[in-house]
């Protein structure tokens, strides 16, 4: 299921220059990655969202829950980024989610931006996670402490 564009050493070049890192994997995340692939001389604001497992959802106590993921969803993904790289002057960006099971506490979605200005960095970043949220076909199933679950639609 990973799809690494290009990593923060540059080593398999897709997309616009811009897309530092994009990957779908099922292995925990790491924050210093993502900063450190939207790193630039350049850049004068980098904006960072982290989404992590909350342990309740809906007034209802949250036990774990899995993430899974549409086999077409790295390509989903460079696709939402190539659409915020085209249309905000950003000078880099870089995105992971995971998939499997996960704890509370734990990693679910990592997104970056770089940008020459503070303003264009947050609203990249703030797209980025909206929109792959919305567009990336990745779903997840919460399990409850009461016994019951649900999945949600993360596009």
């Amino acid at each position: 299921m990973s799809e690494v564009i290009a990593s923060p050493a540059g080593s398999v070049p897709a997309g616009p220059a811009v897309i530092r890192l994009a990957d779908v994997r099922d292995t925990p995340l790491s924050v210093d990655e993502v900063f450190g692939a939207v790193g630039s001389p350049a850049a004068g604001g980098t904006a960072l969202f982290v989404g992590t497992v909350r342990d309740a959802d809906h007034a209802r106590a949250v036990r774990n829950l899995s993430y899974s993921a549409h086999p077409t969803a790295g390509r989903e993904l460079r696709a939402v980024m190539e659409k915020v790289a085209a249309d905000l002057p950003v000078l880099a960006l870089a995105a992971v989610h995971r998939v499997g099971d996960l704890e509370i506490g734990d990693l679910a979605v990592v997104v970056a931006a770089s940008s020459p200005h503070r303003a264009e960095a947050f609203e990249a970043c703030r797209r980025l996670i909206d929109d792959l949220k919305a567009l990336v076909p990745i779903w997840k199933h919460q399990t409850f402490a009461d016994g019951g679950d649900e999945w949600v639609g993360a596009c």
